[in-house]
């Protein structure tokens, strides 16, 4: 089985545009496969909630939810960016600038020749 450094399965969280759901639930279950833990995003959409208005809580929701990932990103001993065709946001580009300031591994599903197994 993969292990990180502790001696346990590997830990690795996802980064990306929420747009790319397919392409997260596809690395997710590979890398899953292969043995990782995988930390992905916590939601692609947000829930349609009778009577909550969320264009009022917007702000304050992204910002949570963006501690909330960089919490995962320290967690990771390695972070992946799910990025079909080479496309990085703004937020994903802030999200790798601070994995590599902690020193994490970064690696790209656009750079992923053949599918190399990432949990080794």
């Amino acid at each position: 089985m993969p292990q990180s450094a502790a001696g346990e399965a590997r830990v690795i969280t996802l980064c990306g545009s929420t747009s790319f759901e397919a392409a997260f639930a596809e690395v997710n279950r590979r890398l899953t496969m292969e043995g990782c833990v995988v930390l992905s995003l916590g939601m692609f959409h947000l829930p349609d909630l009778p009577g909550y208005d969320w264009t009022a809580d917007g702000s304050d929701l992204k910002g949570r939810l963006g501690d909330v990932h960089f919490q995962k990103i320290r967690m990771a001993d390695e972070v992946y960016i799910v990025d079909p065709g080479g496309y990085v946001g703004e937020s994903t580009r802030r999200e790798i600038a601070y994995a590599e300031s902690l020193g994490k591994p970064v690696r790209y599903l656009s750079r992923d020749e053949g599918r190399a197994r990432l949990c080794e």
